[in-house]
């Protein structure tokens, strides 16, 4: 069995004395994870970091086997990405958030999303909207998508300021005032566009954090990426 294809590597772990195990996201191929002997090499050291994006090839005897990796660097972002304190830490989370995909099962979307992400040269707030637009994005991806479009009382699709907790739906002004105490507040630049000020960036990934935990985290008996605190406390 052979393929050979593009991807992103967001992890690598030692294994034995000389190799690793890397975990790369593929496009049309999903995370998928290789062997790389003499992986822990200083030749290697560059290219295996999270972050860089890499042609690669896996070849195994059978397809359910781990199998091993060929990689060729295409594009190293790490030392710009160690340069900027809020971009290193916005892919490290990236990553970590990778990792809860399926294996073998392709989500060329949120890749792309991902690698736009790695990518983007904008304010840190912004840098931080699009990351939390990406975990939106997961939870759609992971089966758990948000319906932001309309509120869950009365239909109407303008006014949209909340969301429930119970549902995942957004709730308008109007119908929303009875219960503020128990609802999210819906960052209008999730809905809308727009930049974000630092309280709408924290109502944000306070919604986003609270449904990754309910439907991934806690079912999976995880715990949230640490790293994940320590952005939202940088750009918030």
């Amino acid at each position: 069995m052979h393929w050979s294809g593009e991807g992103l590597i967001i992890g690598v772990r030692r294994h034995g004395e000389t190799g690793v195990i890397a975990e790369v996201m593929v496009a049309g191929r999903g995370r998928c994870l290789g062997l790389i002997r003499g992986g822990r090499s200083t030749k290697l050291a560059a290219t295996l970091q999270a972050g860089n994006t890499v042609q690669v090839g896996w070849s195994a005897r059978l397809e359910e086997h781990l199998g091993t990796f060929q990689l060729e660097l295409l594009e190293a972002r790490a030392a710009a990405l160690i340069a900027d304190r809020t971009r290193l830490y916005a892919s490290q989370l990236i990553c970590e958030h990778l990792h809860l995909l399926p294996e073998r099962d392709p989500h060329d979307r949120l890749l792309g999303r991902a690698v736009r992400i790695l990518d983007f040269g904008g304010t840190p707030h912004q840098l931080a909207a699009e990351v939390a637009r990406y975990e939106l994005e997961l939870l759609e991806e992971l089966g758990f998508g948000l319906d932001l479009t309309s509120c869950a009382a009365t239909g109407t699709t303008r006014d949209l300021t909340h969301v429930s907790p119970k549902t995942g739906r957004a709730v308008s002004r109007s119908a929303a005032e009875p219960y503020l105490d128990r609802l999210f507040r819906l960052p209008p630049f999730l809905v809308g566009g727009g930049d974000p000020d630092e309280a709408e960036l924290a109502d944000a990934f306070r919604l986003t954090g609270y449904f990754l935990d309910l439907y991934v985290w806690m079912p999976r008996q995880l715990d949230p990426p640490a790293i994940r605190d320590t952005f939202v406390h940088l750009v918030t």
